[in-house]
């Protein structure tokens, strides 16, 4: 029998008609992947990923065993989370929703701990506690539906919640260390994060503090809003060598009871932030910022507000 041989100028081979993939992954969002992407926290916000709660709220009477202030209403936190999607909608804003196909875990609605986006795809969080353990599989699926790329998932003994993280220019990310990520989670999200030429500045978080949302937003490219005595001294300082003006929120009360601080940025001096908050609502508004409102009430005793529900997938960059 005659030896075959390889028809090496065949393109299967790299001969003719061989197309190499040149592109970078950054370069082929919008077109072998879906659209998606942040490297800021203030441009205009395209699409976002929810969870609708559902009958998981029910799934334990006692609000310490599901690491919640108290038992939310099924019913009514549809209402209100209803509501903040009709918001987003009313904006421009594409809504996605994590559809998980079985039971769900009881703060699986907390979105923006699962995620954190980059201008290249998802970094796919491991939250911290085992109450949420598993809830990141479900928004890694649906992330994959959508034709979104995951970078990278925590793994070992790391752990990272998004709202951990921010950015606080193109080229870098603020990350913040404490109860919800722990160093090893922090290494690998740095790394993950350099190879795309991002530097992080890491910060530590106070006891106390949940997530680095709960202290820091931005509302425009030069204006971030802070929580006094609980946002460290070096965590300012970088913000300000960064080109921000920080202002400091005027009421503890509304930020602790009505999470003032925990908004959504819609686009430049635009937010979505919880209801019930005149003071700290004027105080935006004095800084230029125009404020859309929606009642969080019921939602917020599960411990998280509006920026916690919101996983962001896409902001206009510039």
């Amino acid at each position: 029998m005659a030896k075959r041989t390889v028809p090496l100028k065949r393109a299967a081979y790299g001969g003719d008609g061989w197309s190499p993939r040149l592109k970078s992954l950054k370069n082929e969002i919008g077109n072998v992947w879906e659209a998606c992407g942040i490297s800021n926290e203030w441009g205009q916000l395209k699409a976002v990923l929810l969870h609708r709660p559902g009958r998981e709220l029910k799934s334990s009477k006692n609000p310490d065993d599901v690491q919640m202030l108290q038992i939310p209403d099924v019913n009514r936190a549809q209402v209100q989370h209803d509501s903040i999607a009709k918001a987003f909608r009313q904006a421009g804003v594409a809504v996605h929703y994590v559809d998980p196909p079985a039971v769900n875990l009881p703060n699986q609605m907390f979105v923006a701990d699962l995620m954190f986006m980059t201008p290249e795809g998802a970094i796919l969080a491991r939250p911290a506690s085992t109450v949420r353990a598993g809830e990141e599989r479900w928004v890694g699926r649906r992330l994959a539906d959508l034709g979104i790329p995951i970078l990278r998932s925590i793994r070992g003994k790391g752990v990272f919640e998004g709202a951990d993280a921010a950015w606080l220019s193109p080229r870098t990310v603020i990350l913040g260390k404490g109860l919800r990520t722990n160093a090893e989670g922090a290494f690998q999200v740095s790394a993950a994060l350099q190879e795309m030429g991002v530097d992080v500045v890491e910060v530590n978080l106070p006891k106390g503090a949940m997530h680095l949302m709960g202290l820091l937003r931005f509302a425009d490219r030069d204006l971030a809003l802070a929580w006094p005595q609980r946002l460290t001294n070096s965590a300012v300082e970088t913000l300000r060598k960064t080109g921000y003006e920080v202002h400091f929120i005027p009421d503890e009360v509304e930020a602790t009871e009505s999470s003032a601080l925990n908004f959504v940025t819609l686009g430049p001096r635009q937010i979505l932030m919880p209801s019930g908050n005149p003071l700290t609502r004027a105080f935006y508004e004095n800084l230029g910022i125009t404020c859309f409102t929606v009642k969080i009430s019921e939602l917020v005793k599960a411990a998280g507000a509006i920026g916690c529900l919101t996983g962001v997938l896409e902001r206009e960059t510039g």
